[in-house]
């Protein structure tokens, strides 16, 4: 049996298939209402304790995504409901579990799909706790197996053994799960949206994460060909690699900038500078964890990148906090937060805080080739403002004798009110092509639902004309344009946004080979 689905990660995995979705032991309930509460309090501690623990042997992408589990669990809104139940007679595990499925079914009643992704930390959350007041230890993965089942928790993921291969195959999962992500960038083979067909799979099966398939109790002859395939992508992975140390150009010799994206400063230590053309994209959401940042810290976080770039290009995105990145303290609780209080407009509500964003930017600007840009831009008078700002604090820190630049400000192209009409933008120093939300935005189509995921394609004609016009219009007026977005590093994708005449780029760094190796493959 095959079953098609959507790649997350690109790779191939045979082994094993493991459940994901075994049951757990069962809860033993305690005699009062008051041991009811110190279970439950002291599974959270617990809870917590593993996570911290896991978070400090983790990179820091993983250690990010740990640390929104721990601020949420320490978060007394979270576990307000559940003691509420238990003091109504219900048991620990029941109001614990009925508390995060409220929770949960929120999430996953969005018609967005990097709010419905959330939803997989959610419930991470709540078998954290779950596994905690049930003292149930989870089963191992076998070395190389893959994990299979409705959907799968970043815990489970950072605690499984990857370096005999194996993979993830999800009956239901999103692209855009932080799951994915850590996928994507350690090379491990993940597949989702594969329904709900075969719920009784064992034995060995095939992923094929490239294409977005799996087959249960393959023959010789799909074991055969699926090996073919695999060594395939293989040799073009190793390939690649050639190509990593030299500058990216097309077949015809047209020269093309590839840049990386990253979240945390951290990121850069594993990152040789020589291998790309600088950072085309530096969240900074992420610095925004359980407490607000000071000036301070977000000013050693932006020299510490700019430092070590050189010359070369850092673009710093203002905080794009709202959708899926809530933060205590500045986002605001919305029906639809992805097309609500978001990106830029949640920053100039909130001007206190991006004040300080703005100073620390400014007096890191000296240390390198700094840039910044604007995420979800809708108006020029948005981007006005925000330059405005820019050049108010300037004056303040000026006034203190404190050393500083103004870097060049652009924007994020990403609402399709910018790409209909670049030309009410000609003030602005570049453009940055989010190709994620540009796509969504004009399909209308969630990537992580099967069901319409071939509308959400980059390579829809309505979709390049309007990256096309970007450029066109860049060139004419000399603004630069580049893309920022998940489809700069698709090999797939890259012919078709060259031939929409973009020449600038910007990947994970895991993509870095890859790209470029597909852009020598393209005659533009």
């Amino acid at each position: 049996m095959r079953l098609e689905g959507i790649p997350a990660s690109a790779g191939y995995a045979e082994g094993p298939l493991f459940d994901l979705d075994r049951p757990r032991a069962l809860y033993s309930a305690k005699a009062s209402t008051a041991e009811e509460r110190e279970a439950l309090e002291l599974a959270i501690s617990k809870a917590i304790g593993r996570l911290t623990a896991l978070a400090e042997a983790a990179d820091a992408d993983a250690a990010g995504i740990l640390e929104f589990h721990i601020a949420m669990l320490e978060d007394d809104a979270l576990s307000g409901p559940a003691l509420a139940a238990i003091g109504a007679g219900r048991p620990a595990d029941s109001a614990w579990r009925a508390a995060l499925d409220a929770e949960i079914a929120g999430y996953d009643a969005s018609d967005q799909d990097y709010f419905r992704a959330r939803a997989a930390d959610l419930r991470d959350i709540r078998d954290q706790v779950l596994r905690a007041l049930s003292e149930d230890g989870e089963a191992t993965a076998p070395l190389g197996a893959i994990l299979y089942g409705e959907d799968i928790a970043p815990t489970r993921f950072l605690e499984t053994d990857w370096s005999a291969g194996g993979g993830i195959a999800l009956r239901a999962g999103s692209t855009a799960s932080h799951v994915a992500m850590l996928a994507r960038s350690r090379g491990v083979p993940m597949v989702v949206g594969l329904g709900a067909a075969a719920e009784s799979a064992t034995g060995l099966a095939l992923l094929d994460a490239e294409r977005g398939g799996i087959v249960f109790s393959p023959s010789p002859a799909e074991i055969e060909a699926f090996r073919e395939s695999a060594c395939s992508f293989a040799d073009r992975q190793g390939a690649a690699q050639t190509f990593l140390t030299q500058p990216a150009k097309t077949r015809s010799g047209t020269a093309v900038r590839v840049q990386v994206n990253i979240a945390y400063p951290s990121d850069v230590d594993g990152i040789d500078i020589a291998t790309c053309d600088g950072v085309g994209l530096m969240r900074t959401e992420f610095l925004f964890g359980k407490t607000l940042p000071d000036e301070e810290t977000q000013y050693h976080a932006y020299r510490k990148v700019l430092e070590w770039a050189g010359n070369k290009p850092v673009t710093i995105r203002t905080i794009d906090a709202g959708g899926d990145k809530p933060i205590a303290g500045f986002t605001v609780e919305e029906t639809n937060p992805f097309l609500g209080l978001r990106g830029i407009r949640l920053s100039l509500k909130r001007r206190d805080i991006f004040r300080v964003q703005i100073r620390a930017l400014l007096r890191a600007a000296i240390h390198g080739n700094l840039k910044v840009m604007f995420p979800m831009i809708a108006t020029a008078d948005e981007y006005d403002q925000a330059a405005a700002l820019f050049a108010e604090e300037q004056a303040g820190l000026v006034a203190r004798g404190l050393a500083n630049k103004l870097p060049p400000l652009g924007i994020m192209v990403e609402v399709p009110s910018v790409a209909l009409m670049p030309e009410a933008f000609a003030n602005v120093a570049f453009f940055s092509i989010g190709s994620n939300d540009l796509t969504q935005y004009v399909m209308a189509a969630a990537r992580d639902n099967s069901a319409v995921a071939h509308l959400n394609s980059v390579h829809h004609p309505a979709v390049l004309r309007l990256i096309s016009a970007v450029v066109d219009f860049g060139r004419d007026k000399g603004i630069p344009v580049s893309l920022c977005g998940d489809a700069g590093g698709d090999p797939a994708a890259i012919p078709a946004l060259l031939s929409a005449g973009l020449r600038d780029l910007s990947v994970a760094p895991a993509q870095l080979a890859m790209a470029k190796a597909a852009i020598a493959d393209v005659a533009v």
